[in-house]
């Protein structure tokens, strides 16, 4: 069985400990992307098991046709709507899913909300060119010393989707004096009122009344644009807006625009709706926008707990008894 594992942006799977899993059967790494329908077949023609990093490469329908040895797909994580699971299925691949933790995405999050805050990232690249005590952000338009940052105490810490993650990230709110107001669907505000956090009445005093607003939702076809320029505009020119989750759940362009108009005053994003992000992207050139590369899982920790369950399902799958699988009318196909 031919093994591919796709996008390892950082050659960090050979360096795993869990790879020694796959030291019985080849496996190719490759550590770049290809978005190409063209360049993909090439680089999965003889594929038998794909190994795919999170949502990192899109597998659809034309690109499954092209794959006639491919038998296993084997996802990172949970397996989302970047794999076609019924034309894998009626193409007889199986799809394994794997395992995911919070604890990673939530801790970066609480690390940019503190960095933006306090204006970290701004700070250290300005004395890095020799200004000191220079974070940069005094434009006419921003508020008066909003270049200084502030503290987390006594502010109001705004949860959009009180999952795993969001329920984390309440906590640290808490932890941090933060007053913690939650909105969501109506049973995750109730669950949010239970563990004694406080329910938005609506979605304009969720947004108006929150100095950091972070995203935890997931993505699909009803959270698509979720956010609008007009939920932006209803902040604060000194509010803080997070998005750890899918740069698609906020309107396209719709960030940016709200950000040049000072509405939120700041932002610190992990996602973006085509990724790897290119250099020059708007976000990247706004000064009051802390950008980094979707690293909310990318550790060591995660990566061990991710490719371990990734690996398992490969080797079992192999062996004959396939675990975790998604589609098991697959199965039946390939009988």
């Amino acid at each position: 069985m031919n093994i591919v594992i796709l996008d390892d942006y950082q050659d960090a799977v050979r360096k795993l400990q869990c790879s020694a899993k796959l030291d019985a059967f080849p496996a190719k790494v490759y550590t770049n992307t290809v978005k190409g329908m063209g360049q993909l077949s090439i680089r999965l023609k003889d594929a038998d098991v794909i190994v795919l990093i999170r949502e990192r490469t899109q597998i659809t329908r034309a690109l499954i046709e092209k794959l006639p040895r491919l038998k296993l797909i084997a996802q990172t994580g949970r397996a989302g709507s970047h794999i076609d699971v019924q034309a894998c299925t009626e193409r007889g691949i199986a799809v394994a899913e794997g395992t995911g933790s919070p604890v990673a995405p939530a801790e970066l999050t609480w690390a940019l909300i503190l960095a933006a805050m306090r204006r970290l990232p701004q700070y250290i690249g300005n004395l890095k060119h020799g200004a000191w005590q220079q974070s940069g952000l005094k434009a006419g338009s921003m508020p008066a010393n909003f270049g200084l940052g502030g503290v987390l105490r006594g502010k109001t810490l705004g949860v959009w989707g009180y999952g795993r993650i969001g329920q984390l990230v309440a906590g640290y709110g808490r932890a941090f004096g933060m007053n913690v107001l939650v909105w969501g669907s109506e049973v995750s505000r109730q669950q949010a009122v239970q563990d004694g956090y406080h329910s938005a009445t609506d979605r304009e005093d969720f947004f108006s009344r929150s100095d950091v607003l972070t995203l935890h939702l997931r993505l699909n076809d009803t959270t698509r644009g979720m956010v609008t320029a007009e939920d932006l505009a209803c902040m604060k020119n000194t509010a803080l807006l997070v998005n750890t989750s899918r740069a698609e759940l906020i309107e396209t362009d719709a960030l940016i625009g709200a950000l040049n108009r000072g509405r939120p005053g700041l932002a610190a994003v992990d996602v973006f709706e085509t990724e790897p992000v290119l250099q020059g992207h708007a976000l990247l050139r706004l000064e009051n926008c802390i950008c980094t590369p979707h690293i909310g899982y990318v550790e060591q920790d995660s990566y061990e707990m991710y490719f371990g369950a990734a690996f398992d399902n490969v080797v079992n799958f192999i062996k004959g008894t396939p675990s975790n699988i998604i589609n098991p009318g697959a199965l039946q196909v390939r009988r």
